[in-house]
């Protein structure tokens, strides 16, 4: 197993529990830094626009992160909910609306907002910058850096051995046949089976997928507003603000009294050995967005900033199925930015490919090339919201 970010430990776990010896490879440290899974936090969240497929794993998921919870004995899975907001009305076609009417045609609750109930509760907001949108109790975000430790200390609790410092070059190849992978130094890992999970750098691995994956950095920063509690539940949650058109969503301040915003779009292609920053331009970007929509954030301080790594698969959908040309070759990838959230399903489906068998979401998943006729706009292009 190549990767120790959200789907390679996920499903590492999961293959050891049903019998397999696995191996997880990563060139650490653990979690990684650059993974896309790292960081103080990740939005869990089932609104998909009218997609059911991902609404229906969403639920599954929603349910698995409770366990965890209640398991681990501690929260690292906070549900504060999430609002999602609507410069215009809300219209048939546009992605608040669909959200809306396929989750409450499944029987979820949702809170319809209008101006004036926006800014009484989330006055934070700029008062008439948003007339329509909705807020989804069940839903909020989890410490996804942490949720990782955790899987990861589990794994090993569950006999999973993890090399850690190892970097993958490439597949070792017999023929057709892939019998492991060739480390950075040359050495030769074997296995019957080999699973690449390895994020952003998946199509340097396999450069045969370039066409369909590619990898790249979407901007994160993190603030320290002057009033931490403006930016606290049940006054702020987790937003998605126009983000069909604008990208922008983020976080309630943490414990630590940090909100985090990001900018969801086509993102920079980033090469293996291209810098892991910002843009120079991209904070006032930010800044203009904040005096708009949240004035309060307008001036607050810069305590980090971090080039989220995505890998986007060509069509946005998870890419997880056996290469066709490559016997004992599994690919585990296409996250596309929003593949955290399913972290506690994401396992067994990825574990039932491997084993070829049936699974009600893989087929979604499976290989398919982009024809001939793909152009680079119709590759995903970061405007369908998987935040």
């Amino acid at each position: 197993m190549v990767g120790a970010g959200v789907f390679g430990v996920a499903a590492a776990l999961d293959l050891r529990r049903r019998g397999w010896q696995v191996a997880l490879l990563d060139p650490g440290p653990l979690p990684h830094p650059d993974a896309s899974s790292t960081d103080i936090s990740k939005a869990i969240r089932m609104d998909y626009g009218s997609d059911d497929l991902y609404a229906a794993l969403a639920e599954e998921a929603l349910a698995g992160w409770d366990r965890w919870n209640e398991r681990w004995g501690e929260r690292l899975y906070h549900e504060d909910g999430v609002l999602f907001l609507s410069s215009g009305k809300m219209r048939r076609g546009g992605f608040e609306h669909d959200s809306f009417h396929l989750l409450r045609g499944r029987g979820h609750r949702l809170d319809r907002l209008d101006p004036e109930s926006l800014r009484r509760r989330f006055p934070a907001w700029a008062a008439g910058r948003y007339v329509d949108g909705y807020f989804n109790p069940r839903g909020g975000w989890a410490e996804s850096g942490r949720v990782v430790a955790r899987l990861l200390a589990e794994a090993r609790e569950a006999g999973v051995e993890v090399r850690e410092g190892v970097r993958c070059a490439s597949v070792a190849e017999e023929g057709s046949r892939v019998t492991g992978i060739v480390d950075g130094e040359g050495e030769i890992h074997r296995a019957p089976v080999t699973v690449v999970a390895a994020g952003a750098a998946t199509p340097w691995i396999l450069p045969h997928l370039s066409g369909a994956l590619r990898a790249v950095g979407q901007p994160v920063f993190h603030f320290r507003p002057d009033d931490p509690g403006l930016f606290s539940p049940p006054r702020f949650s987790v937003f998605c603000a126009d983000i069909s058109s604008t990208g922008w969503y983020g976080f309630p301040a943490n414990a630590q009294g940090i909100v985090k915003v990001a900018n969801h779009g086509p993102g920079r292609e980033v090469g293996p050995g291209d810098a892991r920053g910002v843009d120079p331009g991209d904070e006032a970007r930010f800044r203009a967005f904040f005096r708009e929509s949240l004035p309060a954030l307008a001036q607050a301080p810069v305590a980090a900033t971090r080039l989220c790594l995505y890998e986007d698969s060509w069509d946005g959908n998870f890419w997880i199925d056996h290469d066709p040309d490559r016997t004992g070759l599994v690919v585990a990838s296409g996250g596309s930015g929003h593949a955290f959230k399913f972290a506690p399903v994401l396992g067994t489906i990825i574990a039932d490919v491997v084993e070829r068998k049936q699974n009600p979401y893989a087929a979604r998943f499976a290989w398919r090339m982009p024809g001939r006729r793909a152009t680079e706009e119709a590759r995903y292009d970061g405007s369908t919201p998987r935040v």
